[in-house]
């Protein structure tokens, strides 16, 4: 069982050692069952974070995510950084150009880049679909790790990847690499919750692994909502509800005094 929260210092000396776990949570809810089951790593939207978050999840290495086109500047980033790591983020996501990554690590900002499969670049890889499936594909993505090591980061999201591929990136660059459907050979394995919990009614990536059936449980519940307003309704309608029980009592005399004084 963790007992404290790990640190960039210690993901790095764990790369390589064991697999770490990695999910992507978007509810307090969600943070503390991350917490409770033993989960390393969590990315989250910036305004999860905050002391209610590190009360139901302690122990969790959090990475909130600078989403690309919320900023433009490097200052912009950087702001965006500074104002998520003092709410209790412990590194940052951020995939714009390798100057805002310098600027970042240079102020000591801990930074996880992003390669493969960017879903807000992927115009620039086909749309979404695998990466890396070529050797010149191939060889983009290592440089493009090998310029992430250089610019300062020290973790990176691979994502949709062929895993031979990613394993052999892995095994050639110091960065933390956090797998996203590019196999065991990275340092970690990382999902969205929503995938696991079976909350989407549409499309589930390749790489998802459904764990629950949260949309059935979902539509059984709103059947239930259904169902207790309508019979809150018939009750307003027949006089079932309010009874006796859900009001407030007054003293009989109390009563007589204000109608006396009301109708005068």
């Amino acid at each position: 069982m963790k007992t404290k929260r790990p640190t960039v210092a210690d993901l790095k000396a764990m790369k390589g050692k064991r697999q770490l776990t990695m999910l992507r949570v978007v509810t307090l809810e969600e943070a503390e069952a991350a917490e409770k089951a033993g989960i390393d790593l969590v990315s989250v939207p910036p305004a999860l974070l905050g002391p209610a978050f590190r009360e139901a999840a302690p122990t969790v290495f959090a990475f909130p995510g600078l989403e690309y086109g919320d900023f433009v500047t490097a200052d912009d980033y950087l702001r965006g950084a500074f104002r998520a790591m003092k709410a209790g983020g412990d590194a940052v996501y951020c995939a714009a150009g390798l100057s805002t990554v310098r600027r970042l690590r240079e102020e000591g900002i801990p930074v996880c880049g992003h390669v493969g499969l960017i879903p807000s670049k992927a115009t620039w890889t086909g749309g979404f679909r695998a990466v890396g499936k070529t050797a010149e594909s191939a060889m983009e993505i290592f440089r493009q790790v090998r310029a992430l090591e250089e610019a300062g980061a020290f973790a990176a999201e691979i994502e949709v990847v062929p895993g031979e591929i990613a394993a052999a990136i892995s095994a050639r660059t110091g960065l933390v690499m956090l797998s996203m459907g590019a196999g065991t050979g990275c340092d970690a394995q990382y999902l969205f919750a929503e995938d696991v919990l079976g909350q989407n009614r549409g499309h589930y990536p390749r790489h998802a692994k459904v764990y629950r059936n949260f949309a059935a449980e979902y539509d059984r519940l709103q059947q239930e909502r259904i169902a207790a307003f309508r019979e809150y309704a018939d009750d307003v309608r027949s006089g079932a509800y309010p009874e006796k029980g859900h009001l407030v009592d007054i003293a009989p005399a109390e009563l007589a005094a204000f109608l006396d004084r009301v109708d005068a």
